[in-house]
């Protein structure tokens, strides 16, 4: 029996972009969508679980249930996704008719923190509004509508990008209402957050470099300002340079987070045997939640965590190359700098690698407004993911058809036409029928053969 052989190809090479088909780029699309929810759910179910662990000892010692806290975090969590579905079934342009009502809220919510007796006070700064047993912290919302304001301007001033004045306003004046709002609360934190975020959108959006050079180092001028002239600011700045030098007092809360750090080593003390959370470390189940993970979970479940964040912020990195248009483009860049922000200031002050500020871990740590609006946030990147994973074609003809398509027909009722009656023609006298004189002399007519045989006998 003759055997056959199959030639093997010599080297594999990568396939060019050019060379795939718009199916095998919508589906590569799509899974990057899977990926983004997926890292999502998995970073918000370890928050609960986080969560649960790291604040079981001050909820008892608080409120006398060690569950509190969870319950709370969990009725978040299930807002959060509602939020998420609802915004990933939403079409994003939406979102620049939204953009400007979104940001009055803030404003008038910012306000309203302000107001003596309205704005609920914890840790020395105003910053929460009190519904009940919910509290809203509107410099949660006021994140993103700052961003969906900032695309919806930069896309239609997108020709005149490079005119200073064009790129101003109104740009800096909403921005810089919304943080000084911010800022008397005071929360410097999520001011430097907004600021930076603002910052990477307009770099997204082709502003010229020398732009943007001046405006961060007058951005870096004021925050120096307000660092230096606050006399909190200035002791957390030095005791983040020297942390031991003031190991009781102003460097306490980052040297027993860096215990809490070392006291994990490779896989952890274990779950809910943290040490640290018996009120050694301060907000161990909301700022410094990361510090309880490393020593409940070790530097392998440090490594995870800072996995699921890189393949969430790779995710939303892709969602917005192969976003649809300009606005989707800037609006999912400006989420995911200001997760991928957040992220790594939360984690710098923890570590010790920048100053504390005070924000909390994106998805993981404790906060009902945090958790609801980044949720909403991350289902604005699942709706223009989904649109991105349409082709272009499919997306013109079904545009196209949209517009060219049957109109739907009208309701009124209709009156038959009356048909047009054609005006009676004249009377003309009939004319005469002509006949042929031809005939023979029996008086019969001669045709075909026969008048041919006639001409011939002649």
């Amino acid at each position: 029996m003759a055997t056959r052989t199959i030639e093997a190809p010599r080297h594999l090479r990568l396939v060019k972009r050019e060379e795939r088909t718009p199916a095998e780029v919508a589906a590569r699309h799509s899974r990057m969508v899977l990926v983004l929810i997926g890292a999502t759910a998995a970073l918000t179910a370890l928050g609960l679980v986080m969560v649960l662990s790291a604040s079981s000892v001050s909820s008892f010692a608080q409120y006398g249930s060690s569950f509190l806290f969870f319950k709370r975090q969990a009725i978040y969590a299930a807002v959060g996704g509602v939020a998420m579905v609802t915004t990933s079934r939403m079409r994003y342009a939406i979102w620049q008719r939204l953009a400007l009502p979104l940001v009055a809220i803030s404003v008038a919510l910012l306000l309203l923190v302000l107001r003596p007796g309205a704005g609920t006070v914890a840790g020395g700064s105003a910053r929460w509004i009190a519904l009940g047993p919910i509290t809203i912290q509107p410099s949660e919302l006021a994140k993103l509508a700052v961003i969906a304001f900032a695309a919806t301007i930069l896309t239609r001033k997108q020709e005149r990008i490079h005119e200073p004045m064009h790129l101003l306003v109104p740009l800096l004046p909403v921005a810089g209402v919304v943080c000084a709002l911010i800022m008397a609360q005071p929360d410097m934190g999520t001011t430097l957050l907004i600021a930076a975020s603002m910052m990477v959108l307009v770099f997204l959006a082709g502003a010229r470099m020398r732009h943007l050079v001046v405006g961060t180092m007058a951005g870096a001028g004021i925050g120096a300002y307000l660092i230096m002239h606050a006399g909190y600011r200035k002791e957390r700045w030095l005791s983040f340079l020297h942390p031991l030098a003031d190991r009781t007092s102003a460097g306490y809360q980052l040297v027993q987070s860096l215990i809490a750090l070392g006291s994990g080593g490779w896989f952890g003390v274990g779950l809910g045997m943290s040490r640290q959370k018996w009120m050694y470390v301060p907000n161990a189940h909301t700022d410094f939640i990361f510090a309880i993970l490393g020593e409940e979970l070790g530097l392998i479940g440090e490594l995870v965590v800072l996995g699921l964040f890189a393949m969430l912020l790779y995710a939303g990195i892709r969602v917005a190359v192969r976003a649809p248009d300009r606005f989707g483009r800037l609006l999912s860049g400006g989420i995911v700098a200001w997760i991928g922000l957040q992220t790594l200031v939360n984690l710098g002050g923890v570590t010790g690698l920048l100053p504390i500020t005070g924000v909390p871990l994106p998805l993981v740590s404790f906060g009902g407004s945090s958790l609801v609006v980044t949720l909403a946030g991350i289902g604005i990147l699942v709706s223009i993911g989904r649109a991105g994973a349409v082709p272009a074609a499919v997306r013109g003809s079904t545009a196209g058809d949209r517009r060219s398509g049957p109109k739907p027909r009208s309701t009124k009722p209709t009156t038959p036409k009356k048909k047009k009656v054609a005006p009676p023609r004249s009377k003309q006298p009939a004319r005469p029928a002509r006949t042929r004189q031809r005939s023979t002399k029996s008086g019969a007519p001669v045709w075909g053969s026969a008048r041919r045989a006639r001409g011939a006998g002649r």
